[in-house]
């Protein structure tokens, strides 16, 4: 499926945002055909990181609020056809009844069923998507995203009489544009100049890219001295490019288990899992060549304030010594 990267226009997507409860969301089956999954499959890799989707990034309609969305973008439907709404909107008709059945073949029929209201995402839920969706196909399209909410700041002031609130959105996408622009710079280049960097509590998505940036330079081997890993942070690593070797040197009471070290590896080939006790600092080394300290464990990525820095080379061997 990664191999089929879905090509949208922007003009076209536009047709699937909807402001809902004062702010711009997209829906999940509109979602799922982005990403090329089934809405089920798309909702059922939701679920299992459901600890990133707070109510504000993520949210299910009511059923006044699916007759609202009816009435404003099915407006040639006639009482008969709402009762069938929830279908027409969970489900993406032609488009995901062929992904769907590219994925189970049981799912062929699953839209004839559907009873739930659709859920919405919201502008930081799809951001938080980047960091669960992995491959090719989720890198592409979360960029299509990106440069469509940074693009629906002039559609929005060309069209206020479509939006309730429209003062309070515009602000809140200006607010946006200049981490969006840093955004690009992270997925599009990777660069890695700065020498040194800060986040702050609640940049969680921001200390994710960062993170991966440095993940993605390795071009053979990539070492982790970090007390505390466990499997968020094997998400992470994930991200790295194929043929890259990973080692690990975690502390023996770690929560990653052998079971979660054999799936990494059954997808993203070698991972190698040390115990130590000796460090207490945080390293990343790439390809023996560059050394990032970083102030706080990676399973707490954005969660408080920390910083990271890039350390001299030379002290790669000794570190390794010890460890």
């Amino acid at each position: 499926m990664e191999n089929e990267i879905l090509i949208h226009n922007i003009d076209d997507l536009k047709n699937k945002i909807y402001t809902i409860r004062g702010v711009q969301v997209m829906l999940d089956a509109d979602l799922a055909v982005i990403y090329g999954y089934a809405t089920k499959d798309f909702n059922r890799q939701v679920k299992n990181n459901i600890e990133r989707f707070d109510e504000d990034f993520r949210f299910q309609l009511t059923d006044e609020e699916v007759k609202e969305l009816s009435r404003w973008k099915f407006s040639t439907l006639n009482n008969d056809n709402l009762d069938n709404l929830r279908c027409k909107i969970s489900t993406s008709s032609e488009a995901e009844t062929n992904l769907s059945s590219k994925n189970s073949a049981s799912s062929t029929k699953r839209g004839s069923n559907i009873k739930y209201n659709p859920y919405a995402f919201t502008e930081q839920g799809i951001y938080m998507l980047m960091t669960v969706l992995k491959g090719e196909l989720a890198v592409a399209q979360s960029k299509t995203l990106i440069r469509l909410f940074k693009e629906m700041k002039h559609f929005i002031q060309n069209n206020a009489f479509l939006f309730d609130e429209i003062i309070s959105v515009k602000q809140h996408l200006l607010q946006h544009d200049e981490r969006i622009d840093e955004l690009f710079t992270l997925m599009d280049k990777y660069n890695i100049e700065e020498k040194q960097g800060i986040f702050f509590q609640g940049q969680i998505f921001d200390a994710y890219a960062k993170f991966e940036s440095f993940i993605v330079q390795a071009i053979k081997e990539i070492v982790l001295i970090d007390g505390y890993v466990d499997l968020s942070v094997l998400e992470r690593l994930a991200k790295k490019k194929s043929g890259v070797n990973v080692t690990v040197y975690t502390d023996p009471k770690t929560k990653l288990t052998s079971q979660d070290i054999q799936k990494f590896n059954a997808q993203y080939p070698t991972l190698s899992v040390k115990h130590t006790t000796k460090m207490h600092d945080r390293f990343l080394i790439i390809d023996q060549k560059v050394l990032y300290h970083i102030g706080a464990s990676l399973k707490d990525l954005g969660k408080k304030c920390f910083a990271f820095e890039i350390l001299d080379s030379s002290l790669i061997p000794p570190i390794l010594q010890n460890v």
